[in-house]
């Protein structure tokens, strides 16, 4: 197929455009850049081209000739979307249906839009599948949400939107995040000694390794369409329906020197458990190869080889909300995340 995906330069996009080459796909990368000075390892792996481009600002003719499109390009997390949440709307939710009305009129035959499980909120000790209640608590859950309905009222014989409702993510990528739980605890036991859980632990979290999620969309683009069209589906494994507290002990057990401590319940009562029976069924050759252990030996093996050190750990391009900050406070990005013109700046590459 030929295929476009949007986000190409984060840290899903950043192991996802080498696999999609892997598996003879002709793909085309599309990323704003925002955060392309969090690079931290090369892999070896060659990459689709990337174009430099916001989604918003691409166009019905942009898309002509694509088969298949994977929208990962969003305001990332919880913390990214309460910080400004009428942007996030604009950008994760009215951005992301604008853009899949483009790619039906584009003639794009399938959508796969990168959901969440955070929409589950607090599951109360009930199990998750696809068809419970969502009780979405950010303004990046709710942006999930609609973007799902809205789409999923676009399915027709032409048009075939899929949705991957990731657990939250870990494990190694060359543009590495490091405000996910596991990459957070890992991170800081290796740099710092220590590893600091600021809530009591018992919060409920389902995890998926970046590997996993990448196995998943390649998957739901070659799947019949008679199994996928306009179903959403929980992308992980019961196995890995953690504590936090079990997460943080895992992350203990490969960095044993590291002091492990907890903090107080917390007032976000977030805590969910999910059923992943679904995915299993529709799409039977999906299976999870990773879990938190083999994560976490993962990103310390990968600490070691760059010798990781607490300055790089901190560094404002590892962290989402930080490095949007950044560019903001720099004046590089207008308010609605659209780049500003570098003025009293010569061209590159210009003879001066």
């Amino acid at each position: 197929m030929r295929v476009l995906y949007t986000g190409a330069d984060g840290y899903i996009g950043a192991v996802l455009g080498p696999k999609l080459l892997s598996y003879g796909h002709d793909a085309t990368g599309i990323d704003t850049g925002l955060y392309r000075r969090g690079w931290l390892f090369d892999d070896g792996c060659t990459r689709p081209m990337v174009i430099s481009k916001d989604t918003r600002q691409l166009s019905v003719a942009d898309l002509t000739g694509i088969d298949a499109v994977v929208h990962l390009a969003e305001l990332s997390n919880d913390p990214l979307g309460e910080n400004d949440p009428g942007m996030t709307m604009e950008i994760n939710y009215e951005g992301s249906v604008a853009f899949a009305r483009k790619c039906k009129a584009a003639g794009v035959g399938r959508f796969i839009y990168a959901s969440s499980c955070s929409i589950y909120g607090a599951s109360g000790g009930e199990m998750k599948s696809e068809t419970s209640p969502v009780d979405p608590r950010t303004a990046y859950a709710r942006c999930k949400v609609l973007v799902e309905h809205d789409v999923k009222a676009m399915t027709d014989d032409r048009f075939t939107p899929v949705f991957l409702r990731n657990a939250t993510a870990f494990g190694a990528s060359p543009r590495q995040r490091f405000d996910l739980v596991l990459n957070n605890l890992s991170g800081y036991a290796f740099t710092t000694g220590t590893i600091r859980v600021m809530s009591d632990g018992t919060p409920l979290r389902p995890l998926v390794h970046i590997d996993d999620i990448c196995q998943a969309i390649v998957l739901a683009l070659e799947a019949p369409r008679e199994a996928v069209a306009g179903e959403a589906f929980n992308v992980g494994d019961e196995s890995q329906n953690y504590a936090v507290r079990d997460i943080a002990q895992i992350v203990k057990e490969t960095f044993p020197d590291a002091v492990l401590t907890f903090g107080a319940a917390g007032a976000d009562d977030r805590s969910y458990s999910v059923s992943f029976a679904k995915i299993k069924e529709r799409i039977p050759s999906f299976a999870c190869k990773w879990d938190a252990r083999s994560g976490a030996a993962q990103l310390k093996s990968v600490f070691e080889r760059i010798q990781l050190n607490e300055t790089m750990f901190t560094a404002t391009p590892f962290t989402r909300l930080a490095e949007l900050r950044h560019l903001r406070d720099t004046e590089q990005l207008d308010l609605r995340l659209l780049w500003t013109p570098m003025t009293n700046m010569a061209p590159v590459g210009a003879v001066i």
